[in-house]
């Protein structure tokens, strides 16, 4: 005969790993307070990826002059790599962006951050240009009639405006650490032919951003930049 009083039944030992069901309710009244606060996270963390990525790998600028034509014309967007020359040589012929040359690039802690957080946002900055390397460090410089010679050779410019300018530029030696660069469309671009404020001088390497990649926009202009 069995001990039990009647009626009552056998109790069942609880099985390890099992848990209770919360009811469907009261679960699915969870997600949204879930998602409220995980959201907030999410975007900063999405914020300051993209502010990395502009700051340290690539970023975007708006091309506002006809300087460059007809490589660059007025309203392209362009992607700039900023990686080029932590990893290699700025070359005769890269296009580049680089930061106003006469601006002072100490601008202390506040000031810093508040150019990186900009520059990071890729907000249009009058201090930023876009021109062609010419020449490169102790290289010998001289226009005769349009035509540019380094070092005494005549090189090759495929990419010139079609419009051909005549002027002339006295023979010059590059210092070290500066660059020479030109715009493309030479007769509408203050580069370093002209000291500032109608040109830009000689460009110290450490203010170049990095080497232009390709247009990104309009669509009908999409395509690498050489």
């Amino acid at each position: 005969m069995s001990g039990r009083p009647p009626g009552t039944e056998p109790r069942t030992a609880a099985r390890v790993g099992t848990t209770s069901r919360e009811p469907d309710a009261e679960r699915d009244s969870k997600k949204p307070r879930s998602l409220a606060r995980e959201l907030p996270l999410l975007i900063i963390f999405a914020f300051v990826l993209a502010l990395i990525l502009k700051t340290f790998v690539v970023q975007a600028f708006f091309i506002p002059s006809k300087s460059m034509v007809p490589t660059l014309k007025p309203g392209d967007r362009i992607l700039v790599n900023r990686l080029s020359y932590r990893f290699g040589d700025i070359h005769r012929g890269d296009v580049i962006v680089f930061t106003d040359p006469t601006v002072d690039e100490d601008r202390g802690v506040i000031g810093g951050f508040a150019h990186w957080l900009v520059d990071g946002l890729g907000v249009a900055s009058t201090e930023d240009f876009v021109k062609r390397v010419i020449g490169l460090p102790g290289d010998a410089i001289e226009i005769d009639n349009g035509t540019v010679l380094v070092n005494g050779h005549k090189i090759d410019e495929p990419y010139l405006n079609s419009r051909r300018d005549t002027s002339d530029f006295k023979p010059i030696v590059v210092p070290p650490g500066m660059l020479f660069v030109l715009g493309d469309n030479r007769t509408q671009s203050g580069d370093s032919r002209f000291p500032p404020p109608g040109g830009v001088g000689f460009v110290p390497v450490d203010h170049v951003v990095g080497k232009v990649a390709a247009i990104v926009w309009p669509p009908s202009r999409m395509g690498w930049v050489h």
